[in-house]
């Protein structure tokens, strides 16, 4: 378990957030399913909602504007100390900005871009909130990875806007790096593989802790989500990927129940 109160250092997945049509069917699916806290901050933020474990911030919720063409999904917001330089940088690396850079009242300064393969991701700037506050634990953020088709593209973009160190998995069936600020793993990059269906568009994908992958799935089912990926054994954790009962997709990884005080 890790609990952060101080800024994320720059290009460190650092906060996770999901607009869709009816946060009321969210925080039902949401709640039940990881046990998560919700404050709405009023009509002046749009009655966005603060997701929190044990008084610790963990994501963002919200409504997405009617008619909105882009599909919802869980956006991985990286950090950076100067959200106006690095959306200027993913202009000048090939990527674009779609949203921004704009306030978020006085929690910070925020940008939404797509790196040059079409991945969607967020900059988010420190105000007084500096992202998610509890992470590797169970119903929190585990890991974010941006998956893609041209590997080599988003691989030369992120080392190049972020500074992102890269480092290949010695693994001849996959095409996959950890990325890397300075010597600390933050995240993954990899190659969509050739079986997923071309409608799937190049995208980070959000993980999050569970105390038991199999019992998580079949919780998802039970409150109207879907199976994507059905549970697997991994090196890190047994994993799977489901959607939410709206369609979004997301992985949860098993972690141990208990607090690690060492990464406090």
């Amino acid at each position: 378990m890790t609990v952060r109160d101080t800024a994320y250092p720059d290009g460190t997945p650092c906060y996770i957030d999901l607009m869709v049509p009816d946060p009321r069917r969210a925080m039902d699916f949401y709640g039940a399913l990881f046990g998560w806290d919700f404050a709405d901050q009023g009509d002046e933020a749009g009655n966005y909602l603060l997701c929190s474990v044990d008084g610790h911030l963990v994501a963002g919720l919200g409504g997405s504007a009617p008619r909105q063409e882009a599909p919802a999904v869980w956006t991985t917001y990286l950090a950076t100390s100067d959200v106006d330089a690095s959306a200027a940088g993913v202009s000048e690396a090939g990527g674009q900005v779609l949203t921004g850079p704009l306030d978020v009242l006085t929690e910070g300064r925020m940008a939404i871009a797509s790196d040059p393969t079409g991945a969607v991701f967020g900059l988010w700037q420190a105000g007084r909130t500096v992202g998610s506050q509890l992470t590797d634990a169970p119903s929190a953020l585990i890991w974010n990875e941006c998956l893609t088709r041209d590997f080599d593209a988003a691989r030369a973009f992120y080392e190049r806007v972020f500074g992102h160190a890269t480092q290949l998995l010695d693994d001849e069936d996959v095409t996959y790096a950890t990325l890397l600020v300075g010597d600390r793993i933050v995240g993954g990059l990899g190659r969509l593989p050739d079986e997923v269906p071309a409608d799937v568009p190049p995208h980070w994908m959000t993980y999050f802790g569970v105390t038991d992958t199999d019992a998580a799935v079949a919780r998802v089912t039970e409150l109207g989500g879907s199976v994507v990926a059905p549970p697997t054994d991994s090196p890190y954790g047994r994993m799977a990927t489901v959607a939410d009962n709206q369609g979004v997709a997301f992985s949860v990884i098993t972690v141990a129940a208990e607090p690690d005080p060492d990464r406090r």
